[in-house]
């Protein structure tokens, strides 16, 4: 076989962007273990792509989520009964907690962290969190923890990986999994969810 061929076919760049049948990827899988050329070229195109994805990201646009709804048909005019509130999820419409809980928000200055429950039963535990601090690393065995982001930007680092939130995001942690969070703005605003197992 013809190496420097096989390289200029482009099979490798189609390898690393997904687009062979299985078939195809195993014969360059088997190919890159017998050669160590195709190995470290294969490696430079890993290396070149990353770098190219890099550098043409774009970040995504604040509200997205908010427009792709409304487009969908999905309004941000439900009004929610602050003394029936629904579980929360990646669905919930950020707007109408916002609504909701306005009337709860703090107006005096504060330190550190501000809770107000909204409702907490055998199942579920909601509270409306205002955070000007860093959560440091916690986990629970008891309880899936969720978070809800009304206003402001955080991130939360889930066992090592981190994960960046905007208001109308959602984010789940899994039981037992070592979480932190750390404030990107002022202040967050946030609805903290407990579902009790």
């Amino acid at each position: 076989m013809n190496l420097q061929d096989y390289i200029d076919s482009g099979i490798l760049e189609q390898y690393c962007l997904g687009l062979l049948n299985s078939a195809e990827a195993e014969q360059v899988a088997s190919y890159c273990l017998q050669y160590p050329e195709l190995r470290e070229e294969l490696k430079s195109i890993e290396a070149a792509i990353e770098k190219m994805s890099a550098e043409k990201a774009v970040e995504t646009p604040e509200k997205l989520k908010d427009k792709i709804l409304a487009r969908l048909g999905f309004t941000g005019n439900q009004v929610l009964d602050i003394n029936n509130l629904p579980p929360t999820d990646a669905y919930s419409n950020y707007l109408s907690w916002l609504q909701a809980v306005e009337h709860l928000l703090p107006t005096e200055p504060f330190e550190g962290l501000n809770i107000q429950v909204l409702q907490q039963n055998d199942k579920i535990a909601q509270m409306l969190v205002v955070a000007k601090v860093d959560v440091p690393d916690e986990s629970h065995d008891n309880y899936t923890e969720s978070f809800f982001i009304l206003e402001g930007k955080c991130s939360c680092a889930i066992d090592g990986e981190e994960v960046f939130l905007n208001a109308g995001d959602f984010l789940e942690i899994p039981l037992y999994a070592e979480h932190n969070i750390t404030m990107l703005t002022p202040t967050v605003t946030a609805i903290l969810q407990y579902r009790f197992v």
